[in-house]
C-alpha cells in the first residue's frame, strides 16, 4: 500500500480525512501537534481515533506557538461564544491561529519525505471558516507547488507531492454522513475550541455550533457531552 501522511488533530474533520484515506487505499502515517493549544485535550481524541481506525504509525510533536499568541486558541483572549451563522463564515476569526496551517504542513512534508509518501492529506475546509485564509484551495495549490520545488521527493523522486483537501467543498452535514459511511466512531473526536477541564465541550463556540448544526442537518444525534 502507499504512504500517506494524515494530518490528525482529534476532530471531526480529520477523522474523516482519516477515514477517506485508508479508504483510498493508503497506509495512513498520522501526525498531530501539541502547539500550544488551550484545547490540548483533542491530542487525547487523536489516539483514540488513531486506534480505532488503524494507523501504521502516528507521531505527537511539539510546536509552541503560544511564544507568538495572537489567536483566541494560543493566547489570553477570550473565544467567541455563541456567534451567529453570519459572523461564523464571513470574517477571520479571533481562533485563526497564524501561519499555523504552513507550519503543519511543512512538518507534514518532512515526515512524509522521511517515510517515502508523496501524499498528504489535510481537512480543511472552505465552507465551514472561510475566512481562515489557510484553508483557501489558492493557498493549498501554492504550497504544492512549493513543495515540489524545495523537496528531494519532488525533484528526484518517483512522483510528485500531491496534497490531498476531500473536505474542501463539503458542508460540515456532508462531512458527516461520508464519516458515518466509513465507520469513524464520532464520539472519540474533540471539536470544542473552550473545553471544561474534564474535556467536556462548551457547546458555545464556533466550532461546537458548526458541529451541532452538522449532526442536526444530517439527522443524527452528537455523541459527545457538551457542558449545557
Amino acid at each position: 500500500m502507499k504512504k500517506a501522511v494524515i494530518l490528525l488533530s482529534g476532530g471531526l474533520d480529520s477523522a474523516t480525512c482519516l477515514a477517506l484515506a485508508r479508504e483510498e487505499g493508503f497506509s495512513p502515517y498520522a501526525l498531530s501537534f501539541r502547539y500550544g493549544q488551550r484545547h490540548e485535550f483533542e491530542l487525547d481524541s487523536a489516539k483514540a481515533i488513531a486506534s480505532s481506525l488503524g494507523v501504521s504509525g502516528h507521531v505527537i510533536t511539539n510546536i509552541d506557538l503560544r511564544a507568538f499568541g495572537g489567536s483566541a486558541l494560543t493566547d489570553d483572549i477570550d473565544v467567541p461564544k455563541d456567534s451567529d451563522e453570519f459572523s461564523i463564515t464571513e470574517d477571520i476569526p479571533i481562533t485563526y491561529v497564524p501561519a499555523r496551517n504552513t507550519i503543519f504542513l511543512s512538518f507534514s512534508l518532512a515526515y512524509a519525505e522521511v517515510i517515502g509518501a508523496n501524499d498528504i492529506y489535510i481537512g480543511v475546509n472552505a465552507l465551514d471558516y472561510s475566512g481562515y485564509p489557510d484553508c483557501r484551495p489558492e493557498y493549498i495549490k501554492s504550497f504544492q507547488n512549493m513543495a515540489n520545488l524545495a523537496t528531494r521527493a519532488g525533484v528526484e523522486g518517483d512522483g510528485s507531492i500531491i496534497i490531498h483537501t476531500p473536505l474542501i467543498n463539503m458542508t460540515k452535514a456532508e462531512i458527516i454522513r461520508k464519516g458515518t459511511q466509513l465507520g469513524v466512531d464520532y464520539s472519540l473526536t474533540h471539536s470544542c475550541y473552550d473545553p471544561n477541564v474534564d474535556g467536556t465541550s462548551c457547546g458555545h463556540c464556533d466550532a461546537c455550533l458548526l458541529r451541532l448544526k452538522g449532526f442536526k442537518e444530517v439527522g443524527l444525534t452528537d455523541p459527545l457531552t457538551y457542558s449545557d
